[in-house]
């Protein structure tokens, strides 16, 4: 919610760029997280969410340019960069459980 709180946020011209990525990343997370659970094997599942640390990393790519590119407020930026981070290692976190009970 907060990606699409600071999407709003973006000026007009960025509704077909930084806009559309970010949003679009943020939803790709969950979503290959969601998928993969529904999978039949183990390493299916790992594969969806390796899909979806990379849509995390992406994401945060496009925060940092807009965060250099001084496009919003820095508060909300922080606060999606600190959740990001989270996010990321518990992804990882899981990965490396997968890889290890499999």
């Amino acid at each position: 919610m907060d990606v699409y709180n600071m999407a709003e946020m973006l000026p007009t011209e960025e509704k077909y760029g930084l806009r559309s990525q970010i949003t679009r990343a943020a939803t790709s997370i969950p979503s290959n997280i969601a998928e993969g659970s529904s999978r039949s094997s183990v390493n299916d599942f790992k594969r969806f969410l390796e899909f979806a640390l990379g849509s995390a990393f992406e994401l945060e790519t496009q925060v940092l340019i807009i965060q250099r590119l001084r496009l919003t407020r820095n508060e909300s930026l922080d606060r999606i960069l600190n959740l990001l981070n989270e996010e990321q290692k518990m992804i990882n976190g899981y990965i490396n459980t997968l890889k290890t009970n499999s």
